[in-house]
């Protein structure tokens, strides 16, 4: 088991990553357990998967189960569902105090992350997730948020977890789309950050998709440990550096936002195609070279991942596409930072992006192909 900690001033946390980290879960939350009922929100899906093995756990410890559970999906990301699992917690005595234990993917972590940011002013959760692109993503680094009808993520807090359960034994059950989802975000620190890790993944990568214990563990734990060092210097997004997270991002949203965030394209496959069109335009700016730009594409589609957006069947144009972009949380004084590419593993943020050049370069690749 690799055991990774997130360094921030005075409220650092651990990341443990391994298989069946949850049967440990006894002595791992613990120290965190101020009654003998642990109050859980969980994915419907991954308690019915999970939850056996997690009431086993708990109840090992001695400690009962409050369960809330949660409808799979974006959906469940809404107003709504935050005032039904708020008003849940109350009801349930939450102190501040407390922790609440989220069971699922970034839909449960982020919704109950954000429940727990806002209940009497804060108070702590734990995040378990059961997903690959969470145990790599949302579940480190405290972004929490629920969604709006302007966009993804809109509304929300920095709140951070005080401790992440990685049980990558959770991803034995995950479908195989959902796995290459997640991977895509594992292939994005490669990209972004680590020429080293992304060379690693082009002989390897066929191992964490196909579950391989010591190649996942390895994958994981990379991802997460590079994470946890950006946000260790930028927690709150400040100074530009976490936004070098968001490689693929801005171009993923707008995709998924024309999508209507749904099952049509899952948050990692937008993902995914948004890193291949942003190697793409950094080589139409003459910051990339064309031949990291074939190799980021040829990793994506290995994956079994979207590349190319002609291939979406999407009615639509740059400039919609590009008017999606315009409710980025990264947009400042009426202009939209880009991430982009000087080479595989050196991201930068450009400032200088004329939008109308983006409206046509994706017009270009809409009628690619």
């Amino acid at each position: 088991m690799a055991v990774i900690p997130v360094e921030l001033a005075g409220r650092g946390y651990q990341v443990h990553v391994g298989r069946d980290v949850i049967d440990r879960l006894g002595s791992l939350a613990a120290p965190f357990v101020r009654k003998s009922r642990l109050v859980v929100v969980a994915d419907t899906n991954a308690w019915r998967h999970h939850g056996e093995r997690f009431s086993q756990a708990a109840h090992s410890a001695g400690w009962a189960i409050a369960l809330y559970e949660v409808p799979p999906g974006e959906g469940s990301k809404s107003w709504a569902s935050l005032q039904r699992l708020t008003d849940w917690l109350l009801e349930q005595e939450v102190e501040r105090g407390n922790h609440v234990f989220a069971l699922g993917g970034g839909v449960v972590g982020d919704l109950t992350g954000f429940a727990c940011a806002i209940l009497k002013r804060g108070c702590g959760f734990i995040q378990i997730p059961t997903t690959l692109l969470a145990q790599v993503d949302s579940s480190v680094g405290g972004k929490t948020a629920i969604n709006s009808s302007t966009g993804k993520n809109l509304i929300g807090a920095f709140h951070q977890p005080s401790l992440v359960l990685a049980d990558l034994a959770t991803l034995d059950t995950l479908p195989e789309r959902e796995m290459r989802s997640g991977y895509a975000e594992v292939l994005k620190y490669g990209v972004l950050g680590d020429r080293a890790f992304f060379d690693w993944l082009q002989h390897n990568g066929s191992q964490v998709l196909a579950r391989d214990p010591e190649a996942l563990e390895y994958a994981v734990a990379t991802s997460v440990a590079a994470k946890a060092r950006i946000v260790a210097e930028d927690e709150r997004e400040t100074t530009g550096a976490r936004a070098l997270l968001n490689l693929g991002h801005t171009f993923g949203h707008a995709l998924e936002a024309q999508m209507g965030f749904s099952d049509r394209l899952l948050h990692g496959e937008g993902v995914a195609a948004g890193m291949v069109l942003a190697a793409r335009y950094s080589a139409r700016r003459g910051d990339l070279g064309d031949s990291d730009a074939s190799l980021i594409t040829r990793a994506v589609e290995g994956a079994g991942l979207p590349s190319e957006i002609a291939a979406l069947d999407m009615d639509t144009d740059g400039a919609e596409l590009v008017t999606h972009m315009l409710h980025d949380k990264k947009m400042d004084a009426g202009t939209l930072p880009f991430l982009l590419l000087r080479s595989i593993g050196a991201a930068y943020l450009a400032k200088d992006v004329d939008l109308k050049d983006v409206a046509a370069f994706l017009d270009e690749q809409l009628q690619a192909h």
